[in-house]
């Protein structure tokens, strides 16, 4: 079976002010704060793609991309059919 893709998470770390919202609103755990407060993703194969995260930074710190979608093939067109005439 193919591996499900995931939704993964941007941190701005230049726009964080190291408030911690994100990592106490996302209910997989996924982001935890270093020893400087400075928010980290610890487990990023957990996120749910919930973007809790995303909305409760009032910094606009964090981005939640969806997964990829993978490009659906074409639906072949019928054959048509040769009358011998």
């Amino acid at each position: 079976m193919a591996k499900k893709e995931k939704p993964s998470v941007e941190i701005y770390k230049s726009w964080c002010k190291r408030c911690g919202i994100c990592a106490a609103f996302c209910p997989a755990e996924v982001l935890a704060q270093d020893e400087s407060g400075m928010v980290y993703v610890k487990d990023p194969e957990r996120c749910t793609g919930c973007q809790l995260c995303e909305l409760r930074c009032p910094d606009f710190a964090i981005h939640v991309r969806p997964p990829k979608k993978k490009k659906e093939k074409a639906p072949e067109k019928p054959a048509e059919k040769v009358s011998a005439e």
